[in-house]
């Protein structure tokens, strides 16, 4: 797996941007997003049940990442298409303001090392830095939603650029090294 310290690897991915009609897709690259701090997360399956609130969560604290210049991006290895069904179905789901990504062929899981033996993602978070250096990776198990609160915690606290205790909490003092 990769991990702190490595460079996020490049993709090529379609994606769901939008419910309107004729822009719903886009293709996406990490050139897009270059210069800007990333929080890529995946999830294992659409339809399903724990999947859609973390997204629904990530989707309602955007504009929390967003203030952070954070690009936040969603990852499945369901085709876009599903993504939109799935979008359109699901009220929660209906007016996500960040893409879903479509890793169909598993590249980008494999990549990072991701996949889980039935050969869908785990529950996987990824903050990646403006220069594409992964900074933090969180993984949980198939069963178990992760904390959007900590991944806005913690890119708080590497956007410092200082010592953080544990449970630091942005606009609290960092740790001073004694001299």
């Amino acid at each position: 797996m990769l991990t702190v310290g490595d460079r996020f690897p490049e993709y090529r991915l379609q994606s769901v941007v939008s419910l309107a009609p004729g822009e719903e897709f886009r293709e996406l690259t990490p050139e897009g997003h270059r210069g800007r701090w990333r929080v890529v997360f995946f999830w294992p399956m659409d339809f399903t049940f724990v999947c859609p609130t973390e997204i629904a969560e990530f989707g309602r604290r955007e504009r929390d990442f967003r203030d952070r210049e954070a690009q936040v991006l969603g990852v499945s290895t369901d085709t876009h298409y599903v993504h939109l069904a799935w979008r359109k179905s699901h009220p929660d789901l209906k007016d996500l303001p960040f893409p879903m990504l479509a890793d169909t062929k598993r590249e980008l899981s494999t990549a990072l090392g991701v996949l889980h033996a039935d050969g869908v993602p785990l529950r996987a978070t990824y903050v990646v830095d403006p220069a594409g250096v992964i900074r933090h990776v969180s993984v949980n198990d198939l069963s178990v939603g992760r904390n959007v609160d900590e991944t806005l915690r913690v890119l708080d606290a590497l956007q410092t650029d200082e010592l953080c205790p544990c449970n630091w909490r942005k606009g609290e003092p960092t740790l001073e090294v004694a001299r």
